[in-house]
């Protein structure tokens, strides 16, 4: 069955693809395209001050103009939480005992103070080569690219064998705000039903010259979980100084922390990353990789290999100090010290065990250690199917030919963690390409290339296309 569905998936390939090439003839709607996103980014959906909801109803205006029916737009929302709304969509396939495919996308953004930015972050600004401006990489140009393609299958008169379903969802950004993705799991599974999903967290890497070195699938993902370490003490005056201060314990305590290297561990994922990529590294390098490979316990492999920090991020659980809290008073011995540590937990290892193992790690009773606010369980990464991996792969191959392919798991986190537990495997796949600087992405001044985006609005859109029109 799976060699039949990869053939097939080949020949939709090859039929529906010409290579993208520099400077080519911009793919229709191209105005219409950009005309939505700079709507999009120019929305504010940050917690604090913007509204998803109003992105999504903007979102859903651009579908009804396409030709989609009232019936096919479910925008959603909860009392309790007015702004973070969002929008499901839905293209009707051929093949009614067909699983749908889903396309997912988050609409919040990470907060952004105009102060600290070069230029008003709600304003796009193509200037260099570059959009830049809150949102246009993490998540508006996916959100953007997914609402583009929606509408000019509609236009088209496209009937793909699948029904195609789009996600529109807020609180990705923010641990404890309320999840679109979370609600659409718990409370509209139906709605949302696939054969699996297609979300952020994939893309490729740049080199200092902007030519693309590897693009990946993401292919699982670590949890993200918050720790919080805090010491109490009767304090005293500042004059009389003891050897109990809270704020020596956990100075202590996050120092036995920085020492500290969790196991590295390997799974079907990462063990197909490293060997893919490994070709791609310098000679060393190549060498630790096969030595992990072979022997994740050798020393010296490891020490080659976590000198990359994105090889750090995927050889194992990372634990971090993001935030410390001491003190109340400059004359005063400290009542109270508190740090935040945030870990990222490679797939298989539950939250709590890693806070035993840091509270082993610290060794002091003074210190404890508590696990913060939740945002999901750990999710197993989806299987490596081929009838998703194989068309994303060929079809990036043709576009971009020569470029080596790998399969990722993301050291984030992604919406995709409340899908996957519930029977829809969630793939991070994308073509869009990022610098080695990380493009501000969570940081000053955002930006992605325009090229960038508008190469990868041509392989989602072509993707999808083939996606709809996979066998049942």
């Amino acid at each position: 069955m799976l060699g039949k569905l990869a053939a097939s998936a080949a020949m939709i390939v090859a039929a529906s693809l010409s290579a993208t090439a520099e400077g080519q003839t911009p793919s229709p709607g191209h105005a219409e395209f950009r005309a939505l996103y700079k709507e999009l980014v120019e929305t504010n959906t940050t917690l604090s001050a913007g509204s998803c909801t109003l992105a999504a109803e903007r979102m859903a205006a651009h579908l009804k103009a396409a030709g989609f029916p009232d019936a096919d737009l479910h925008p959603f929302s909860v009392p309790d939480h007015p702004k973070e709304g969002g929008l499901v969509a839905i293209l009707p396939g051929r093949d009614a005992k067909a699983k749908a495919v889903l396309m997912l996308a988050h609409l919040d953004t990470v907060e952004a103070k105009r102060a600290d930015w070069t230029r008003d972050p709600f304003t796009l600004v193509e200037e260099d080569g570059y959009f830049s401006a809150r949102g246009v990489f993490d998540d508006k140009a996916m959100a953007a690219v997914w609402v583009d393609t929606m509408a000019r299958f509609k236009r088209e008169g496209f009937h793909p064998r699948r029904t195609l379903k789009l996600a529109l969802t807020c609180g990705e950004e923010t641990n404890g705000a309320f999840n679109g993705a979370e609600y659409l799991a718990k409370n509209k599974r139906d709605l949302i039903d696939a054969a699996f999903a297609v979300n952020e967290g994939g893309g490729g890497m740049l080199d200092k010259a902007g030519k693309p070195v590897f693009l990946g699938i993401q292919v699982g993902e670590k949890l993200s979980q918050n720790y919080t370490l805090e010491v109490t003490n009767p304090g005293g005056h500042s004059s009389r100084p003891v050897p109990d201060n809270a704020i020596y314990h956990l100075a202590n305590a996050l120092v036995r922390i920085e020492g500290y290297h969790f196991p590295v561990t390997l799974n079907a994922t990462t063990r197909d990353f490293f060997t893919r990529i490994a070709p791609t590294r310098p000679a060393s390098d190549q060498a630790a990789i096969k030595a992990l490979l072979a022997n994740p316990e050798d020393a010296a492999a490891r020490a080659t290999a976590e000198r990359d920090p994105d090889a750090n991020a995927i050889l194992h659980t990372n634990c971090v100090a993001t935030m410390l809290d001491a003190g109340h008073a400059t004359n005063a011995l400290p009542q109270r010290a508190r740090a935040n540590i945030n870990c990222r937990i490679f797939p298989g290892t539950s939250a709590e065990d890693v806070r035993h193992t840091l509270e082993q790690v610290i060794a002091d009773p003074k210190v404890s250690v508590a696990i913060r606010e939740v945002r999901n369980a750990p999710a197993p990464p989806p299987p490596l199917d081929p009838k998703v991996l194989g068309p994303a792969e060929t079809l990036a191959a043709q576009m971009w030919p020569g470029l080596p392919m790998v399969r990722e798991m993301s050291a984030g986190a992604t919406d995709g963690a409340f899908l996957t537990p519930v029977g829809i495997p969630t793939y991070g796949i994308s073509g869009d390409f990022i610098d080695p600087d990380g493009d501000g992405v969570h940081g000053l001044n955002e930006r992605i290339r325009v090229k960038v985006l508008y190469d990868g609005r041509d392989y989602l859109f072509r993707l999808m296309k083939i996606y709809g029109d996979l066998p049942g």
